[in-house]
């Protein structure tokens, strides 16, 4: 079992920064990948980025690239979600979550392990 606590949300204004963190207790940390999903107002969740196990390989949504960074601390079990020049449609529930890396599989898909999520807000 895995169990991953999100935080760092809050309201900001358009083209402000956050940084999302996400803790996860359990199981050894680095034997997940890990990624980020959103859920706005009215919405389906969708995928935000993906990291692996060691950090060594991301994916981004064309929504969020260049604008938001995943990096992971794996002897602190925690991800991290950069979010830059944040816009209005970045208003959401971010959701972290965690597939153990034997799975396989899309970079989508896959993840048994999810937070409870973090509120955005971008007022513009």
């Amino acid at each position: 079992q895995v169990q991953l606590v999100e935080s760092g949300g809050g309201l900001v204004q358009a083209g402000d920064s956050l940084r999302l963190s996400c803790t996860a207790s359990g199981r050894t940390f680095s034997n997940y990948d890990m990624a980020w999903f959103r859920q706005g107002p009215g919405k389906e969740r969708s995928f935000v980025v993906h990291i692996n196990q060691y950090g060594t390989y991301t994916y981004y949504a064309d929504s969020v690239k260049g604008r938001f960074t995943i990096s992971r601390d794996n002897v602190k079990k925690t991800v991290y979600l950069q979010m830059n020049s944040l816009k209005p449609e970045d208003t959401a529930i971010y959701y972290c979550a965690a597939k153990a890396t034997y799975i396989g599989g899309t970079v989508y898909s896959g993840y048994g392990y999810w937070g409870q999520g973090t509120q955005v807000t971008v007022s513009s």
